[in-house]
């Protein structure tokens, strides 16, 4: 084993940051090329997130009311297009939390503004105008409970140094263990196009896919139980699978010397081509896809992750509206028709803020809070109602009933499912542990997601993976983005292990170093 033994002589003058928001550097000195791009770009962008584009939104002209929720939803879309820019200059790669304010940012603060402007929004707010007030203001609580909890996390004091040796060990990723993951992949997946009737099906609509499962007998009532299993089997291991070899090829040169392994990973695309296209899975899921590949194809890349979160908003203002081409058949199929770049994001999914505010007034109208019922059931969202009859349903769904809606595929924000379950200070709680969580988690990341890093290291392909999953467990139910997330936790149990190369002590014999070199090959895929 190999050890980086150079020591300075003495502690280096600390370099100045690269831009405002950016925290200690590790990714070179102030001098940098990308470091003074950084700089020149810093002012620009942040001002246009923060200010330019959110007060753009709110001069145009439309049949909005200028009240106190208006002018909170301005305070919050500039509250978050300020975390926003410090996440992309930042100058560590902080998946997890950019991902979150990236959200937040679109979701619950332009488009919400914009449908405030016009006075349209996607989804009827059935309740007085001060319930979306008080959504408005939670989602700012719980968005500053977020950044505390980063605090807290930032300040959190070192470790012990007597801490256990496997807690230091990187988990890594066991090729043969992978390659049964790989087997079961394909046997999942093959299963998933046989139900609903051959690989065609996948290329025609989401209607057509949900036809072919409730043809296959696996989405009976109420129960989606089935549902969900299938299509998180058919879809998730194949992912994970994907995932993992693209990894082994960008970091290892004996991998890509193997043929095995190169038509190993074609035969994966070629099978996520099928299953995990955007035609036939939801625009969040294919979301989570493109974000995981990304980062897993530039492992190391502060560039492509700037990049990757700037454009984002692009994507989020102009194309993601339009995304649900595929939603529909040719029949049903109804294209949008604006006369303004606002209105597609009041005619969308851009539901949270009001969805919020119905949870809100869903609440005050008898039913108070569940004190962990709804959780409970994403939890145990395998439970078929059949065992448990009294099962909690997705909270969207509940609160669309209880609204009337003919549609309800409703979402419910990670806010609201924390207030109804909760109230408002186990919310708060709720996503400064989330922020603590996400905080530490980068840290992490960022000190084990290096060109050092063996190829077998599991965080380079797991914190990407759930910084894109993310925005489908920030948008909600929870009880729909629980199926895929258990279905994950397996398939990552099955390939984990702890698994290192200890080195070799002083004048081992060269059949035990060849064993030795055999044993991390097989555990890290090096």
């Amino acid at each position: 084993m190999t050890t980086d033994i150079r020591k300075p002589s003495a502690a280096p003058a600390k370099q100045p940051a690269a831009s405002p928001f950016e925290d200690e550097s590790l990714w070179g000195r102030a001098t940098l090329p990308r470091t003074l791009l950084s700089r020149a770009l810093s002012v620009p962008l942040a001002l246009g997130f923060t200010v330019f584009l959110p007060l753009f939104v709110a001069v145009q002209t439309g049949a909005g009311v200028r009240d106190a929720a208006f002018w909170l939803q301005l305070l919050l879309t500039m509250y978050a297009g300020a975390r926003l820019s410090a996440m992309v200059l930042t100058s560590r790669r902080k998946l997890l939390q950019g991902s979150f304010w990236l959200f937040v940012y679109m979701a619950m603060g332009v488009a919400p503004l914009a449908q405030a402007v016009l006075g349209q929004v996607p989804t009827p707010v059935v309740g007085p105008r001060s319930d979306l007030t008080v959504a408005i203001g939670l989602v700012l609580l719980g968005c500053t409970a977020f950044d505390v909890g980063v605090l807290l996390a930032r300040h959190r004091p070192a470790g012990r140094a007597g801490g256990s040796q496997k807690a230091s060990k990187p988990v890594m990723t066991h090729r043969r263990r992978l390659q049964l993951l790989t087997v079961l992949s394909f046997m999942c997946s093959a299963v998933f196009i046989m139900k609903l009737g051959g690989p065609a099906v996948f290329f025609s609509s989401r209607q057509e896919i949900i036809a072919g499962i409730e043809e296959a007998g696996v989405s009976n009532g109420d129960g989606q139980a089935g549902q969900a299993l299938l299509r998180g089997f058919g879809t998730v291991p194949a992912l994970l699978a994907l995932l993992l070899y693209t990894r082994w090829l960008i970091t290892s040169k004996f991998a890509r010397r193997k043929v095995s392994v190169i038509v190993t990973w074609a035969a994966l695309a070629g099978l996520n081509l099928v299953v995990n296209n955007p035609i036939s899975n939801p625009r969040y899921w294919f979301l989570t896809v493109m974000f995981a590949l990304l980062f897993t194809v530039f492992p190391v890349s502060a560039a492509m992750y700037r990049v990757a979160l700037s454009m984002a908003v692009v994507v989020a203002l102009l194309v993601f509206p339009f995304a649900d081409r595929f939603r529909y058949d040719e029949k049903n199929y109804r294209p949008v028709e604006t006369t303004s770049f606002l209105e597609p994001m009041a005619l969308k999914d851009y539901d949270q803020i009001g969805m919020f505010a119905n949870t809100i007034t869903f609440s005050n109208s008898g039913p108070g809070h569940f004190y962990g019922r709804q959780l409970a059931g994403s939890i145990f969202f395998a439970v078929p109602r059949a065992v448990w009859p009294g099962k909690p349903r997705d909270t969207g769904v509940m609160v669309g009933q209880w609204m009337g809606t003919v549609n309800t595929n409703l979402s419910s924000p990670i806010w609201a499912e924390l207030w109804l379950d909760f109230g408002p200070l186990g919310m708060g709680g709720g996503l400064l542990g989330m922020g603590y969580a996400a905080a530490r988690v980068d840290r992490r990341y960022a000190k084990r997601a290096t060109r050092s890093s063996p190829p077998g290291s599991l965080i380079s392909v797991v914190v990407p993976l759930v910084a894109g999953y993310s925005f489908i467990l920030l948008r909600g139910p929870l009880l729909q983005a629980s199926g895929r997330v258990a279905i994950a936790a397996l398939c990552l149990a099955l390939v984990a292990t702890y698994r290192t190369d200890s080195g070799l002590p002083p004048g081992a014999p060269r059949a035990r170093t060849r064993r030795r070199r055999a044993a991390l090959r097989a555990t890290t895929g090096v």
